[in-house]
Formats: structure tokens, sequence, C-alpha cells
């Protein structure tokens, strides 16, 4: 039976407040997109309108400690340096995990309201874990379809305490698992950029990392949708799974007018994990490297899956372009801050792009 609501207000109170999410919707019988959920025409997404990425994307880390180390940091750095994404095999994660991960998010999500709701904010057991909706709903003219367990990593007995039963296991091991390829690549990057930086400083810009479960349900009109809008990761390295259905599009260059932007769909790769640069490391390099600007969009076919890894600096760290990079450029394009304050700032605003970047930019 269709759940009628009167007005905006009751959709909003059974969508977010009472922790029903979008899959609370579509399992009501839903048959059309609520209005609260369809986008302007300039933030939709036109699958017709977008190149799937053919260049060789895909990098072999188990070159990494080989003779074509240098080649592989070169990829890895014109990757960065350009489009902010690229993926990777023989990582260190496991097949099996993979698999396993996605069946857990399926789990977590196939579950009645009320277990779910029990990790929304201010209600959660603990602030580590926290289920919910969209990105910042509240502030959102047009909601995102999209609902999401988020789990912050303290470290282990915390993991296993608080986060849902469902999941935490396989979330914890992924977090383990992927922790030295995370290092690995960031070392691969500031030595690109003839940094050299100790390993506790290094460690600190990767201190905080949280591991979040997206469910995208099945949508009646996708094309009035999106799953994720348009934005950039705060952190310095996101590591990504997707499943075997796609809908991950980022954007080529920095056209400014959304007419003459242009976008590249991110198919997946059997075994592959999707790594794409962050905020942090953007300001990091001077602007060297790009944070990856990227959206996600629904499907009528089949409810979709992702589990991203946010791995970012420690928020009491401070991040600013590096010295040595400054000296070199001649001047810095970020100014120094506490990662904190750039948290809030990005937590406390909807998606719009890579604006978040304006909060520590100087040019």
């Amino acid at each position: 039976m269709t759940t009628i609501f009167t007005n905006e207000y009751s959709l909003f109170n059974f969508v977010v407040n009472d922790g029903n999410g979008v899959k609370g919707l579509v399992d009501s019988g839903l048959t059309e997109v609520p209005a609260r959920y369809i986008q302007p025409l300039d933030q939709r997404i036109n699958k017709q309108d977008a190149a799937v990425a053919l260049q060789n994307m895909t990098v072999d880390l188990s070159e990494l400690d080989g003779p074509n180390h240098e080649q592989v940091v070169k990829t890895i750095a014109h990757a960065a340096e350009t489009l902010g994404f690229f993926q990777v095999v023989n990582h260190g994660v496991s097949l099996e995990l993979m698999e396993s991960l996605k069946v857990a998010a399926h789990r977590f999500f196939s579950q009645p309201a009320e277990k779910k709701a029990v990790y929304l904010k201010g209600v959660s057991p603990s602030p580590i874990v926290k289920y919910g909706t969209s990105f910042v709903p509240e502030k959102e003219k047009a909601l995102e379809w999209k609902d999401y367990v988020s789990m912050v990593y303290t470290n282990d007995a915390n993991a296993l305490e608080f986060w849902p039963n469902e999941c935490k296991e396989v979330a914890l091991e992924y977090i383990k698992m992927s922790t030295e390829m995370v290092k690995r690549l960031l070392r691969a990057l500031i030595g690109n950029l003839e940094v050299k930086l100790d390993e506790s400083t290094l460690d600190a810009l990767v201190g905080l990392r949280m591991v979040n479960m997206n469910f995208y349900p099945t949508c009646p009109n996708p094309e009035l949708t999106v799953g994720v809008g348009r934005h950039s990761d705060m952190g310095t390295l996101t590591v990504l799974l997707q499943d075997g259905i796609g809908g991950l599009y980022v954007k080529k260059g920095e056209a400014s007018s959304s007419a003459n932007e242009e976008w590249i769909e991110i198919p997946p790769v059997h075994g592959a994990l999707v790594i794409n640069v962050g905020d942090a490391l953007q300001i990091l390099s001077n602007g060297r490297y790009k944070s990856a600007e990227h959206r996600v969009r629904t499907t009528s076919v089949e409810s979709r899956v992702s589990v991203p890894i946010f791995n970012a600096p420690l928020p009491v760290a401070k991040i600013g372009p590096l010295p040595e990079l400054v000296a070199r450029d001649g001047v810095a394009r970020y100014r120094e801050l506490v990662f904190e304050d750039y948290m809030n700032n990005f937590f406390g605003k909807s998606h719009e792009g890579k604006k978040s970047l304006d909060f520590a930019s100087i040019l």
C-alpha cells in the first residue's frame, strides 16, 4: 500500500526524522518520485551525455615494489593531477572480503526501519555511528536518493562494541586491510612532489578513518534525481568499493559553466577499488593534485550499494600547503587551518561542487 503524504513536512518526517529513509519510500509502494527529490535541470545526470572512461585508469599496485615503480608512480600522479580518480588492483583487500562487504550492506539496509533508526543522530548509542539519508537534508532544496550508515574508526574495541552487528566485522577488516595501501599511495604521491614527510606526519594525514555503507534504492524516475549530488570529498584519499551496477560520474577539467562540463563514468572493474583525491590533498599539494568533483546517478533496475573509506587528517591536525611547494611555486593558494574547522564547514552545507574549498582558498 502506498503511503500518502499530505505535505512536504510529513514526507520529510517519515524519511528523515523517523528513519524510514528512501528505502522506506520505495517499500511503501511509491510509483513516482516526490517533488522533494526532483533536482533542478542543471543538476540532473544525463547518462547519454557522459563519456565512459576508456583510457587505462587501473593501476596494478603490486608493481609499486618492482622495477616499474617509477612508471607506476607517474601514472598515479598523472591521474591525481588531472581527473583525481583512478582504480587499483592487487591492493591487499581480498575478493572474498569485497563480496562480503556488499552482502553486509544489503543486509543492514534490508532491516526494518526501527532497527536502523536506533543509529539516527541524537539517539545513536555512540557518536561514532550514524544512520541517515541524503547529506544534510535540513539544508537541501532537493534531497538525494540515498541512505547510509557511517562508522568512524577510533579503535577495534569501540568498533566491535558500537558498530552495527550486521556489518561491523567486515567493515573493520576492510579498514585494516586497506590502511597500508592508502599509506603506500600517499607516500608515492608526496614523494612525486619531491617532498619528504616522516611516518608520524603521514599517519596524521590519514589518521581519521570513516567507513560508510551507502544504499541507493531503485528509483521510479532516475532521470529526475541524483543518488549523490556533485561534490568533492573533504579528506586526503578515499577508497571506494563499487558493486557491479555502476553510476559513478567524475567531472573532467575545471569548466565553470554547466553547459561546457564534461562528465566521465567510472565503470566498475571486477576486483578493483576506486581511489579519489580529496580536498585535504589538494590543499597540501598547493593545488597540484585535484580533488575530484563527482556525483552518483540512480537507476530503476536494481538497488545499488557502495562502500567508501574516507581517509582524512586528524581533526586536531593543522593542514596547509607544504612549505617546500610554497617556496617552489612562489605562492600559497590555500591558508593553513585546523582540519576540524574544515570538517565543520564541509558538513554544515549541502553539496555544491567544490565550493567547500573556498573555505581554505586564498586566491
